[in-house]
């Protein structure tokens, strides 16, 4: 049998700022505006539909240490036992460029893959090179993948 390869080792955590899986301490509120606002991927999603997805979700995020501001926000869609998919990755424009997005998604991964997932899988339009640091890889088989788009 064998192993997978180890994962990239986790980056710092940005000064100032601290992650949490702690669902009670997402502001939904902010979530909701970034995305439906300025993410190409939710544009004009309601704040209903977000609700929806964050229940159906294990939400995680960052903070600033000393305001408790949420400073970035992602989701993952999981069994928990077998497979995750990663998405509404995202990163308040105001703090952008200070590793935000690669220690949310590395403790992101590392919350996942303890449970023991056989994989977690995520799209991005734009962002390959920050997700291969920190592991992804493109599908060794993509032709194995179909999707049904429903609207």
């Amino acid at each position: 049998m064998t192993l997978p390869p180890a994962l990239p080792s986790l980056p710092p955590l940005p000064q100032g700022y601290e992650f949490s899986a702690d669902p009670a301490r997402v502001d939904a509120d902010r979530v909701h505006h970034w995305l439906s606002t300025d993410a190409y991927w939710a544009l004009g999603r309601s704040r209903e539909k977000q609700d929806a997805a964050m229940a159906g979700s294990v939400n995680f995020g960052m903070y600033d240490v000393v305001t408790g501001a949420q400073a970035a926000y992602a989701r993952a869609v999981t069994d928990r036992a077998t497979f995750a998919w990663l998405c509404d990755v995202y990163v308040d424009p105001q703090v952008r460029g200070k590793g935000l997005g690669s220690a949310l998604v590395a403790r992101v991964r590392e919350e996942l893959s303890g449970l023991g997932l056989r994989r977690i899988m995520l799209a991005t339009h734009d962002a390959h090179d920050v997700y291969a640091r920190l592991g992804f890889e493109p599908l060794a088989r993509p032709d194995d993948w179909m999707a049904l788009q429903l609207h």
